[in-house]
Order: C-alpha cells, then sequence, then structure tokens
C-alpha cells in the first residue's frame, strides 16, 4: 500500500489535540504520500501511454492503436484517482473526445480550450505528464485543472466555469491580427453553457463571424440510436466544404431571380432551418450565427474524427454538439456520475468509497441541517444554490422543501439578483455558494443587495484554503471583498457549534448577511437544539492573559487557543485568545480594550491580508491612536496565489496553524 498515514482533512490541529482525550474519531479524505518517482502508486505501465510525450504521436496512430489508448487512458485515470481523489466521470466521459481533438488539430500551433477543466486528465497525460500523473493534486505535484505555467499544451488556465468561448475567441482574433490561421476550439459542457458569459461568448462569435471551434459536450442526454446516426449523417454531409460552397453558389444564383430572388432565397434558408431543426437542437446556435453540427455519438472514435476533418476546413465559428455520458467505461461513475464527479479515494475494483472510522459532521452538513430546522419553523426562508446543491448541503433542503428550493444552475450573478428579487417580498432567501465562485457576483452584491439593503443571507462555505484543488478554489479572499461594503455583516465560526448559532444570526437579521466557513469537519462541539443568536458585532474572550494577545476569527480559533496553552506550559506565559465571531462589523470596543491592556498582539486570518481581517483590525487601532507602543505581527495568506496541497499541509507552510502561532508568538515575547 502506498499510504504511510491517514490524515483527517479539514479537522483543525487543535481539534487532533482535542479528539485525543475523547472516544470520538475523526473522518474524512485520506491523504497518500507518494514519492513523485514512485509509478508503481500510479498509473502502473501502459503499453501505448507510457510511449506518448506529445500530441503528434497520437496524430500517427491506427484506428485500432486510438481505441486501445482509450481503454489504457481509462484504466490509468481510475486506478490514480481511486488512491488520491479527483474529478473522475467527468474525464472518463471525453476520452473519445480527448483523442479525437487530437488526432485532428495540431496543438503546437492550434489552441485548445478546456472549460472548467474537470474534464482534463486525459489531456494532461498525453501533454507529456504521465510520468507525473499519479502526483495529480498532490502538494508540488500536478494541478487538477489545465495551467499554463505547468504545461505548454495548456493554452488557458481554468477552474471556474463559462470561460472557454471567450478565450478562444480571443485567441482567434489574435490568430487573424497575426494571420496565422490557427484553429481554436473551446471544449465546453452543457452545464457550463448555462452561464451568462458562455452565451456572451457566442453572441460575439456570432457577430465577429471568426473562425472558431465550439465543442458543446452534452453529457445529459441520453444517444437515440435512429436520430444520433442521422443528425452524425446530416452534421458530416452538410458540413462538407463541396456542400458549403454549393449552399453559397445556389443562394447567389437565386438572388439574381428579377423580382423573386430574394424571397426564393429566404425561403431556401429557412427550409434548411427547418429540416435541421426538425432533427437536431440547432436553431438556437444557428440564431447566433454559428454552424450548428449535431448531436455527434462523443463515444464513436471514427464518427468524431470524420466530423472534425471537415471542421477544419469550415468558415466562420462552428459549434459541434457532442453527446458523452460521465463515467463512460466504468460502471460504479456511469451509475452514480454526480458522487464520481469529484470523489475521494474509492476501491477501483467497486466503486466503493474507503472506509473511515466514527465521523464528525462536515460545516457543510452542519450549515444544511441547521437550515432546514429553521426552515420548518419559518415559511419564508428559500434555499438557493448555483449547480451545487450535494456541494453545499442543500440538498436535504431541496427533498424537504421542493417548493423553496432553487438550483439556478452555473449562474452565480443570477442567484443573487434573483434572490435580491425574493427579498423584496418579504422572503428570507439563503444563498448558498462557494466562497471562490461568489467572486463572479460581486456586483450585485453591492448593487442589488446591499444598496438596497435587502434581507440577503450568503453562505459561503470553502472559505479559506480548501486543499487539492488548489488556487482556483481557494476561499481566501472573500473578508477583503465583503468587509467593506456598507449594510452586510459578516461572520465567521470558530466551530460547527457557533456556525449554527451564525445561520441563526443571519437568517433573522434584517438585512444583508454572510457567513464563511471552511471545508472540512469540525471538532465535534455539541450542537444546541435550537440555535440562539448572536449579538451583532460582538466577539469572546476564550483565554485571558498578561503577556500578550491573539486576536482571530472562523478556522484559526481553536488552533490558537492550542498555541497559546503551549506557550503556557513551555514557558509559563499567559497569552490571551480573543474570538472575533465578526469581520463586519468588528467588535470594536472588545479590540480597543484588549489594545489597551496588552502591547504584543498577533493577528491571524485564513484570508489574504491584503484588505482582510488583521487589515480591518489594524485600520481600527489607527483610526483610534491605538496602535503606539504596540509589536502587531499579522498572520494570514500572502500577496499571492496557493498552489494545491492538503489544507494541513498548506496551513503550516504559511504559518497559520498551530505551530505557526506558536513561533511567531514565542518570537514577539522575545522567547526564542
Amino acid at each position: 500500500m502506498c499510504a504511510k498515514q491517514w490524515i483527517p482533512e479539514g479537522v483543525g490541529e487543535f481539534a487532533v489535540t482535542l479528539l485525543k482525550f475523547t472516544d470520538i474519531e475523526t473522518s474524512g479524505e485520506v491523504h497518500w504520500n507518494m514519492s513523485k518517482n514512485d509509478s508503481s502508486c500510479g498509473c502502473g505501465k501502459y503499453e501505448l501511454l507510457q510511449k506518448i510525450n506529445n500530441p503528434a504521436q497520437v496524430q500517427e496512430l491506427s484506428d485500432e492503436q486510438l481505441t486501445q489508448l482509450a481503454e489504457e487512458l481509462r484504466q490509468c485515470i481510475i486506478n490514480t484517482v481511486s488512491v488520491g481523489g479527483g474529478h473522475l466521470a467527468p474525464s472518463l466521459g471525453v476520452i473519445e473526445l480527448t483523442l479525437a481533438l487530437f488526432k485532428c488539430f495540431n496543438l503546437d500551433h492550434d489552441r485548445l480550450v478546456w472549460d472548467v477543466g474537470h474534464q482534463a486528465y486525459a489531456h494532461k497525460i498525453l501533454t507529456g505528464r504521465y510520468n507525473e500523473f499519479h502526483t495529480l493534486r498532490q502538494k508540488d505535484g500536478i494541478s487538477g485543472f489545465p495551467r499554463m505555467a505547468e504545461n505548454t499544451y495548456d493554452h488557458f488556465g481554468v477552474g471556474h466555469s463559462s470561460t472557454s468561448i471567450s478565450a478562444a475567441l480571443g485567441m482567434a482574433v489574435a490568430s487573424d491580427l497575426e494571420g496565422d490561421n490557427r484553429n481554436c476550439v473551446a471544449v465546453i459542457g452543457d452545464g457550463s453553457m448555462t452561464a451568462g458569459q458562455a452565451f456572451e461568448g457566442l453572441n460575439q462569435a456570432g457577430g465577429m463571424k471568426r473562425k472558431m471551434v465550439v465543442i458543446l459536450n452534452d453529457n445529459e442526454m441520453s444517444i437515440s440510436t435512429n436520430v444520433g446516426a442521422l443528425s452524425a449523417f446530416l452534421s458530416r454531409k452538410l458540413s462538407h466544404p463541396v456542400m458549403n460552397r454549393f449552399k453559397k453558389d445556389f443562394e447567389s444564383i437565386l438572388k439574381q431571380i428579377p423580382k423573386i430572388g430574394d424571397d426564393l432565397a429566404m425561403y431556401a434558408k429557412r427550409g434548411e432551418d427547418s429540416f435541421k431543426s426538425f432533427f437536431t437542437p440547432g436553431m438556437l446556435f444557428e440564431s447566433l450565427d454559428f454552424t450548428y453540427l449535431g448531436p455527434i455519438d462523443g463515444h464513436n472514435l471514427n464518427e468524431l474524427v470524420d466530423v472534425l476533418e471537415q471542421v477544419k476546413k469550415m468558415d466562420g465559428p462552428v459549434l459541434v454538439h457532442v453527446l458523452t455520458k460521465k463515467g463512460k467505461g466504468y460502471t460504479p461513475a456511469e451509475d452514480n456520475p454526480t458522487y464520481f464527479h469529484g470523489v475521494g479515494s474509492f476501491e477501483p475494483e467497486t466503486g466503493r468509497a474507503k472506509k473511515f472510522k466514527g465521523g464528525l459532521p462536515s460545516y457543510t452538513e452542519v450549515f444544511g441541517n441547521t437550515l432546514c430546522n429553521l426552515a420548518e419553523k419559518d415559511d419564508k426562508i428559500v434555499a438557493i444554490t448555483a449547480a451545487m446543491p450535494e456541494g453545499t448541503g442543500t440538498d436535504k433542503f431541496r427533498e424537504q422543501f421542493p417548493d423553496r428550493f432553487v438550483d439556478v444552475g452555473i449562474c452565480e450573478q443570477h442567484a443573487v439578483t434573483f434572490a435580491a428579487g425574493l427579498a423584496t417580498l418579504g422572503f428570507k432567501p439563503a444563498v448558498a455558494i462557494y466562497s471562490t465562485f461568489l467572486q463572479r457576483s460581486y456586483d450585485q452584491v453591492v448593487h442589488d443587495v446591499c444598496l438596497q439593503n435587502l434581507n440577503v443571507n450568503f453562505f459561503l462555505d470553502r472559505g479559506g484554503l480548501v486543499g487539492a484543488d488548489g488556487a482556483t478554489h481557494h476561499g481566501v479572499f472573500d473578508m477583503s471583498y465583503m468587509r467593506h461594503i456598507p449594510n452586510l455583516i459578516f461572520m465567521a465560526p470558530k466551530d460547527e457549534a457557533e456556525l449554527s448559532r451564525m445561520v441563526r444570526t443571519a437568517i433573522d437579521f434584517d438585512g444583508p448577511a454572510a457567513v464563511r466557513y471552511p471545508r472540512g469537519v469540525g471538532i465535534g462541539a455539541i450542537l444546541e437544539e435550537t440555535p440562539s443568536t448572536l449579538e451583532i458585532g460582538e466577539g469572546e474572550l476564550l483565554r485571558d492573559g498578561f503577556d500578550g494577545v491573539v486576536i482571530t476569527v472562523g478556522s484559526r480559533v481553536w488552533p490558537a487557543v492550542e498555541a497559546v496553552e503551549e506557550i503556557d506550559e513551555e514557558y509559563g506565559k499567559a497569552v490571551a485568545v480573543f474570538n472575533a465571531r465578526f469581520i463586519k462589523p468588528l467588535p470594536e470596543q472588545q479590540i480597543l480594550e484588549l489594545a489597551s491592556r496588552f502591547k504584543k498582539i498577533l493577528i491571524v486570518e485564513e484570508n489574504a491580508k491584503a484588505g482582510g481581517f488583521s487589515s480591518a483590525v489594524v485600520e481600527l487601532l489607527v483610526d483610534n491612536n491605538a496602535i503606539d507602543g504596540h509589536e502587531i505581527k499579522r498572520l494570514g495568506i500572502p500577496d499571492e496565489f496557493i498552489e494545491h496541497g492538503t489544507q494541513l499541509e498548506l496551513r503550516n507552510e504559511l504559518g497559520i496553524d498551530t505551530a505557526g502561532m506558536k513561533k511567531a508568538m514565542v518570537e514577539m515575547l522575545g522567547l526564542d
């Protein structure tokens, strides 16, 4: 076995210590400590895969070899993800599509953009990263998403959805300006296509009539044999250059007929549109001036290659509609694609998740359960999510209160303004969105909610460092981009019991409110049957002292307590710990009183230091002339993007764990 130890992801360092003195056992993700050179822990050895270092080599393979390569890719991805987790079902669903794209396009010259990047594992393996693939999503290993800094064939960095069409269009315009005739291809899923930016890109591309290709990877529709075959036939024939020239020439001839030519040309175009729309869903895209081709069987390599070869010769924007099955080739993932979309470690033979003893609830579960409990007594509560019911814990709310649950799809901007509309008529919308994704709705939070002082409640899951998904998913900016907005209150809990109280506080507050909480499990805090509300803008002194104070909030509170307890035990120094609870409004009077007592102040946050919680505390002290004579140190996220790794590894590296806080305070007290 490759693992050296089991580490419960998301359990705070203090929680681990606390649990040592109880009978509670932790649960969470397993993190495998694999050497980057230990290929036996990763893909193993495959006849074709180990020989391929760049996309050009794929073009040299026969049909039989491509089929073999598809199976090797599937097995490699399943084996690797079963060990360390990752986005399995999306990547299995596009293996044939990936091979067809590599077969038909020259990626040393052409450009390929994967939307979101959940489906890019085959792409990574075939672009020189086979020997590193077993380090996927591990610290100092390869990223789970395409990254320009990682590989020259990652033509655009992604991680959030619906950006591919806009990026590929920019590349197409640049290609035209340079005169180098590149093919620019965007691969976008049907989920990502629901977002407004995708249609903004389509609209602009159709209007500019630039040469580009959009592959719509539709993994929700089943493939009907008859309709699929007929559509594939129509797409191949209608995309042929001879057919395109014939249509243009025929239209020109019709228009030259005196008096009735224009009408005949119009009727001919309508006839073609009606015929295609009868068999295909392409009229939407045709209306945006895209040539629509499909639907195509996304697992038929020969069919895909045939169509893409024709597409390369076409002018203007083209959309190819490809039907795929998430988890293709792996029965457990086919049967449960939602679970295997982003999965932890599992048994590859059965698909069963690896078992852990115990089972503390995650912060996500605590939020979902609390919201359901409150909704039982308050029929004005409505839960809203953006295509993430399971990820945000609102799936239980959906089951209990289907009429008061809304999944808007990948449309975070719409979610916020939709919630604002609900609030105008007295409802209490609970908008549950990952911290990193709420960034997409900043203007709506400011303009549509806070400016109008509406009772919209934001619950920001994955606040802070998230682990293996890395820089695109770390929620380390929300304190900075939320705390300066007027009318908004903003909280962060130290544990799951405090989260429950904050959910109640937000719902009851008559105005905009936000709560951010971390990924992972809590410490096993006992929950109140009916959570009480908090006093707005009031923190708590968890431990008093004489020699210094740690002012912190959220996930860093209990590790701070552990740090000062160790200092007390080892050095006999008493350091206070203050849990602010509120990022906005700050517990101003309490902090100023602490500043009057302590000259050594350590401020800790799991957020960007620039404009974050520690900035707010320092601003308060400066504005009240309470900073002179103090030694103040801030710990948090530096002015850089943090790469992937486990939460424990990253917190340790950044010095915001128990050891880092202890070290900083020991230095401030002159004890080192």
